[in-house]
């Protein structure tokens, strides 16, 4: 019928296992949390199917989580979203890795003494920020606030504050207007 809108109904996550949560939450019952009890989600958030996440993390308000985003590392590792962030679908965070150069196998079946060097770090997505489809981020990356990341590109350092990057490796390309944004979240108290 025309005019006439129906809200989806779809089984939800259980989010008791968190450490906290707060209200109008959304939360598909496909997505895999593995460490719920280091996880605290703040008001106003929709998390898709298919988001999958390993290590301790802490989710503003306002905040999209788009399907099948990976962020990986484990519990020493932590994911920080601040608030207005949204991320797209398919993107990689990768809080915590092996580096890959030589020291050790690179699996986590193998023995510890006989393991690769591996980074544990903090990737932080700053307010205002946003991250494009299949982007993916690698360990201890500030994502400035108000920076967009472009699809598909590839983050190894931080961004800056309110500017647009691209590419492999991600690199600026135009500076981002911030008033309205800011008089907005101002407007609703933060």
């Amino acid at each position: 019928m025309a005019g006439n809108t129906q809200l989806l109904q779809s089984d939800q996550y259980d989010t008791s296992l968190l450490q906290s949560c707060g209200e109008d939450v959304f939360i598909s019952a496909k997505v895999e949390i593995r460490r719920p009890h280091l996880v605290r989600v703040g008001s106003h958030v929709a998390i898709d199917s298919g988001v999958y996440l390993t290590t301790a993390a802490e989710i503003g308000d306002y905040i999209h989580l788009s399907p099948y985003i990976t962020i990986i590392g484990g519990a020493q590792s932590k994911f920080i979203v601040e608030d207005f962030v949204t991320i797209a679908a398919g993107s990689r965070i990768i809080c915590g890795s092996d580096q890959f150069m030589g020291d050790g196998f690179t699996s986590v079946t193998v023995p510890e003494e006989f393991r690769d060097t591996v980074v544990f770090g903090t990737v932080r997505c700053s307010r205002f920020a946003g991250i494009g489809t299949n982007v993916v981020i690698m360990p201890n990356v500030t994502i400035g606030e108000g920076s967009v990341i472009g699809a598909c590109s590839l983050v190894t350092k931080d961004t800056e504050p309110w500017t647009v990057y691209v590419g492999v490796p991600a690199r600026p390309i135009r500076v981002r207007p911030r008033e309205k944004m800011l008089a907005y979240a101002r407007r609703m108290g933060y």
